[in-house]
């Protein structure tokens, strides 16, 4: 299966080494085995795997390979050392892409920089353009086929929503069980665990740390220690709201999303919500990847409660204002006013279902799924 970042892993492997992160079965390894088949010799070597483990720690994968792929190496002791060496001592024409499921530049220690070795690069879950890409639907059913079943590419791609059903379940206890205790120690799971339950049921409203807290019998720096976690494995991100002093926004309280808008717990809107956070993500990250942008994903709201889902924006200043919207047309009040305020901004509500696009002064209210298939990704 072809993603939206092959041909960019491929041209970018021709000048530096490439560092692939992304959620736990986003594709990374099928993107990296499917690469291999394009050159005429690889190797693929896991820290995971007891016999690729011993290569890795002896150094004595084949120096002839011209693709050298390394999945999960950032749970080896001192990673990043490790890694500038093989970066600085492999031959010239030789490739690297390292791959792996968490941020490969949290929970580890600094070590020395790798600063000007490499390009990085997200790898997100499939949005309506891709699926309109790579399957030829409309954006319509893309987008109805993402909320219901998310943007994995094995629940996404079942024919059966009992198999991608049955792959979401293993696949949260997964994360629960093996992916956070790597990060948390073992008796902290389960409050892990109801942490995340809770998460999925509080998407697209305003984060209160300290409320849960007092509700699980927590200090708020533990969860916000949790939150990093689950921010680190790509199992949720955060909306911060806009400011234009930073420093300020960073205070303010957060709205979480799921990287999979099927562990989403809620009505139609909150899933579709979540769909369309998940898109404006890796936009976002798409362009400040691969064109070395200064974009944003932000929401805005105000002391007296008026709010806008989503706001984009590039160096520092608003772009775009969107609102989603299941079925109303009418242009939202907070939008209309948010509009009036940053003239510069273009001003979106999103319909999800709508017959007929219109402009409302400055307000365009327009057909959900073929604007989210014009995304950059």
């Amino acid at each position: 299966m072809k993603r939206y970042l092959d041909e960019q892993v491929s041209k970018d492997l021709q000048s530096k080494a490439v560092v692939l992160t992304g959620p736990r079965q986003v594709g990374k390894t099928t993107l990296a085995r499917q690469l291999m088949q394009t050159f005429p010799s690889a190797q693929y070597l896991n820290w995971d795997v007891a016999a690729d483990r011993a290569i890795l720690q002896r150094q004595s994968w084949s120096p002839r390979a011209r693709l050298l792929v390394l999945d999960e190496i950032h749970k080896m002791p001192d990673w990043k050392n490790w890694l500038k060496g093989i970066v600085d001592g492999k031959p010239p024409e030789q490739a690297l892409l390292v791959t792996g499921s968490a941020r490969m530049e949290t929970f580890r220690q600094s070590g020395e920089s790798l600063a000007g070795r490499y390009f990085a690069l997200r790898l997100h879950p499939i949005s309506v353009r891709e699926w309109c890409e790579m399957c030829g639907d409309s954006p319509d059913a893309a987008l109805d086929r993402l909320i219901a079943r998310g943007g994995f590419p094995e629940p996404c791609l079942a024919d059966d929503p009992v198999d991608a059903n049955r792959w979401r379940q293993q696949y949260f206890t997964d994360l629960i069980r093996e992916d956070v205790v790597e990060f948390s120690r073992i008796h902290e799971i389960n409050t892990m665990r109801i942490f995340v339950e809770l998460l999925r049921e509080r998407v697209a409203s305003p984060l209160s740390l300290a409320s849960i807290a007092r509700d699980l019998a927590v200090s708020p720096a533990t969860l916000k220690r949790y939150l990093d976690i689950l921010q680190a494995l790509f199992i949720v991100f955060t909306v911060q709201p806009w400011h234009h002093n930073v420093a300020r926004a960073i205070l303010q309280t957060p709205k979480v999303y799921f990287f999979d808008t099927g562990l989403v717990r809620g009505d139609d809107g909150v899933r579709y919500e979540n769909a369309v956070a998940t898109m404006l993500r890796k936009h976002v990250d798409f362009l400040h990847d691969t064109q070395g942008m200064n974009v944003g994903l932000h929401y805005i709201r105000t002391k007296d409660g008026a709010e806008v889902d989503f706001a984009l924006s590039e160096e520092n200043r608003l772009t775009q204002l969107i609102e989603c919207k299941l079925a109303d047309t009418t242009p939202h009040r907070a939008l209309v006013g948010f509009a009036e305020r940053f003239p510069d901004a273009r001003a979106v509500q999103l319909v999800r279902e709508l017959r007929q696009e219109e402009l409302r002064g400055r307000t365009e209210v327009v057909r959900a799924a073929p604007w989210l298939a014009g995304l950059a990704a």
